[in-house]
């Protein structure tokens, strides 16, 4: 079955963003072994579902991006694959979608993420949730997360959004895989082996 898979970057003490919800700290971080390590993951995929904030940000970078001569080749090419994957934007209030292969999906999350699994013609692919906190949150919530894919910086933030909550239920994870990059970035790929308690998006 179609996997639902969240790709996050994250400080050494486990935000996602910082104070500010400011996510400047890990640009500088990013190079050409990265963009490999993220081409491969988005080859796996034919979904990005994201939430609206995401959305906005990503459709507006990654579309000027294509087109941007002085980018670098590899980046144009992530760039590409973006810009021509189908992206489904999880919101109530969203009511323009300026990025290319876009849809909107609102209501019952749980109905929305058992469609997005439903087996298509062809290879299975999976989906891919970048960024878009609330939504993680809620995704990791209902049990509905089947892999985590967490870029870890060499930052401390000492405050901010944090990658997982405090709440009681215990989510027991198996690491699968690892690698490392010249930045000092290490990213980990995690299969989830228990499912946590449903909830919903506030």
């Amino acid at each position: 079955m179609r996997k639902v898979i969240v790709s996050m970057n994250i400080s050494l003490d486990g935000f996602m963003s910082g104070r500010h919800r400011d996510l400047d700290w890990h640009l500088g971080s990013w190079g050409s072994d990265m963009s490999e390590r993220l081409t491969r993951d988005l080859t796996g995929a034919d979904t990005l579902l994201l939430g609206r904030n995401t959305y906005e940000a990503m459709a507006a970078y990654w579309q000027r991006m294509e087109i941007d001569s002085f980018f670098p080749r590899e980046d144009i090419a992530y760039a590409v694959m973006l810009n021509t994957t189908q992206k489904v934007v999880y919101s109530r209030t969203l009511s323009v979608l300026p990025w290319s292969n876009s849809r909107q999906a609102k209501g019952d999350l749980r109905r929305v993420v058992a469609t997005l699994k439903e087996p298509r013609p062809g290879p299975e692919k999976n989906i891919l949730v970048y960024g878009s906190g609330q939504l993680v949150g809620a995704l990791g919530d209902m049990g509905l997360v089947d892999e985590y894919h967490l870029w870890v910086h060499p930052v401390v933030l000492g405050q901010g959004m944090p990658m997982f909550s405090s709440g009681p239920d215990k989510v027991s994870m198996t690491l699968e895989q690892l690698q490392t990059f010249k930045s000092g970035v290490v990213w980990f790929r995690y299969i989830v082996n228990q499912k946590a308690s449903p909830s919903t998006i506030a």
